[in-house]
């Protein structure tokens, strides 16, 4: 870890939403914490609660969204007792926000150098020249040539990778000591997602914020985070840092996420593993594991009682009740083992 010092802690969050079907619970006892310039990556499933969590951090959860439980300190203070108020002179300045779509994230009829100082102008106390400046630098940081003539541009006249780019530099415009991206390269084609994972990997080093990185997909996440946590249903099911979770997995949701996933050593004859039926409808969420009607290696407990966090490191836990003294002894997926093996020969192969 490259500081212990905690500047988040997410403690037994539990988040409900009212609806005309009933009450869904959203995140169900979540914990986590993020320390001092790392990069936290929390992947699952669409629907999993990723989202959600950080937008309960970000103080903009829908009226009908409701905080049944639990504490996200930050600075000492509980940010589940803050005011729209309150939320307003950290939002930004402290926690910053970037989103899927760059194009819905900017507003098409006002130039860009206007929303990129707007912030600073409200919460740092800069005069209208000085705050051209600082974004002009932020743009050039972020990779947008020519920043001084694009300053008066609109948002029609970027691509997507460079207005998610801008996108970037306007949370950035008023060094926030927690950055959270919410699947910022969804949108965008693969060679430009790798530029954007490279540069929000360059800005936290150089920086030293501490980033949560939101998505579905556990292979964007492999060169970008520290620390990765599984979520499926509301709830975190594995935690470690990427090598415990991409060559230790534990969770067998875990081994259906990376088995399922192509990478540059898939060829036409490699079977990659399909997860069966479709995530649990948290209306009424199912008795004991969550995963378990998916699960091939359930047992009659995972239907009857929930796993603890079983203990595997000193920063790896996994919710299996495989990892219980008494289970039976099982089998990876020969896809995930295989992909493990390839991964390793790989990573040798790179330090050679």
């Amino acid at each position: 870890m490259k500081n212990r010092e905690k500047v988040l802690q997410v403690k037994d969050l539990y988040i409900t939403f009212n609806t005309f079907s009933g009450k869904v619970h959203a995140v169900r006892g979540v914990n986590f914490d993020l320390h001092k310039g790392e990069t936290l990556a929390i992947v699952g499933e669409s629907g999993s609660g990723k989202s959600v969590t950080n937008k309960t951090i970000m103080g903009i959860l829908s009226k009908n969204a409701n905080i049944e439980d639990g504490q996200i300190l930050y600075n000492g203070k509980d940010l589940t007792k803050f005011n729209d108020k309150q939320f307003t002179k950290i939002r930004g300045s402290e926690i910053s926000m970037i989103f899927q779509d760059p194009m819905s994230s900017l507003d098409p009829v006002m130039k860009i150098g206007k929303q990129i100082t707007e912030a600073m102008l409200v919460k740092e106390n800069i005069s209208k020249a000085e705050a051209k400046k600082k974004a002009i630098n932020l743009m050039d940081a972020v990779g947008i040539p020519e920043p001084e003539k694009r300053f008066n541009q609109y948002p029609f006249q970027f691509s997507g990778g460079m207005r998610q780019r801008i996108v970037i530099a306007i949370a950035l415009a008023c060094d926030p000591d927690i950055l959270i991206c919410d699947e910022p390269t969804t949108a965008l084609d693969v060679t430009i997602q790798a530029q954007i994972l490279d540069l929000i990997k360059k800005i936290q080093e150089e920086r030293n914020i501490s980033v949560i990185f939101i998505t579905h997909d556990l292979g964007v996440v492999a060169n970008v985070a520290d620390r990765v946590a599984v979520m499926y249903a509301g709830k975190i099911v594995e935690t470690g840092t990427v090598d415990e979770i991409f060559y230790n997995p534990q969770h067998p949701y875990t081994w259906s996420l990376l088995a399922s996933m192509p990478d540059l050593d898939t060829d036409a004859s490699d079977e990659l593993l399909v997860i069966p039926g479709t995530p649990p409808n948290m209306l009424y969420p199912p008795k004991g594991d969550a995963f378990a009607p998916r699960n091939r290696y359930a047992m009659k407990i995972d239907f009857k009682k929930e796993p603890p966090m079983f203990k595997v490191s000193d920063t790896h836990y996994a919710a299996t009740w495989l990892l219980h003294p008494d289970a039976p002894k099982v089998e990876k997926p020969e896809a995930l083992t295989r992909r493990i093996e390839k991964q390793k020969e790989r990573q040798v192969a790179d330090n050679e």
